[in-house]
């Protein structure tokens, strides 16, 4: 098998991996994802006992058993930039020997959740719900820097979005697991989420500076391909379940709705959402 290089697969003097620092013992192979690193500790207080902790960067890993079960909670900070170093270094610590630089022959299949914040873009999704991603739509251009393949409706809906929208490039759109959404399905509201690379201009907002699409949000709220509706904003998903697919694991998006960009409202509480979506999803996972 060849070897991958040191620039390639950068490890640490302890044997660890480059950004995260961490060792095929330190994480399990189910996975909780948040975005702010102070939400790890929200997600591992339930746990029965944590029995691995590392800060690295926006990077912050525990891992420790919830009702006996083995579990890992890991903070990627803000964006797809982020979800892309997170998702290869995770894979390559459970399916490359780091000793050898070799992949392994025996893939191992990740199961990994993010809960995270987003927005409604939809009147009758209302603060405080939590919404399931079937599918992530990517507005960044991260994905295009691999080689995804779309057909039938997940190329419609990335056609039709960049005409309806006018970006000078197509966006991508990619479904999450079958198996962990059929577990969640009951849970959650079933929603297609837009993953956008900017809180401000590429979401709609505007504060002192003018932005190219003023009336974006509005072309999402209407936007649809026959029954396929957009329903909730925010910047990592399409990005975890475009590099789930092409690295063979399985992946959801669980979203704690804080916002509400139709109604312009904001939850007054919004740990309150974020953490019921945790309980549930410790009790599912």
């Amino acid at each position: 098998m060849a070897k991958f290089s040191e620039t390639d697969l950068i490890i640490n003097p302890d044997g660890s991996i480059y950004h995260l620092n961490l060792k095929p013992e330190n994480v399990s192979d189910k996975i909780i994802t948040v975005g702010d690193p102070s939400r790890v500790h929200r997600v591992s207080r339930h746990f029965d006992k944590i029995e691995f902790e590392m800060n690295k960067r926006e990077f912050i890993t525990h891992t420790g058993t919830y009702k006996g079960k083995r579990l890992t909670v890991i903070s990627t900070g803000m964006g797809t930039d982020n979800v892309e170093i997170l998702m290869n270094e995770l894979d390559a610590v459970f399916n490359i020997n780091l000793k050898t630089r070799e992949p392994k022959p025996n893939p191992t299949r990740l199961k990994i959740i993010r809960i995270g914040t987003s927005a409604s873009i939809q009147n009758d999704i209302r603060l405080g719900s939590h919404v399931m991603s079937e599918y992530g739509i990517g507005m960044d251009p991260m994905v295009h820097f691999y080689q995804l393949e779309m057909k039938g409706l997940e190329l419609e809906v990335s056609q039709g979005l960049q005409k309806e929208i006018g970006l000078p490039y197509m966006p991508y759109c990619v479904r999450g697991s079958d198996e962990l959404i059929e577990q969640f399905r009951d849970k959650t509201i079933l929603g297609n989420t837009v993953t956008c690379h900017g809180f401000y201009a590429p979401q709609g907002r505007s504060l002192r500076l003018p932005i190219r699409y003023p009336d974006l949000v509005d072309k999402l709220n209407y936007f649809h391909v026959g029954n396929f509706w957009l329903t909730n904003l925010e910047m990592e998903t399409a990005g975890y379940y475009a590099l789930a697919k092409l690295l063979g694991h399985e992946m959801i998006s669980m979203n704690a709705i804080i916002a509400n960009r139709i109604r312009n409202k904001f939850s007054k509480d919004p740990n309150k959402v974020v953490d019921s979506l945790i309980k549930k999803v410790l009790e599912t996972i």
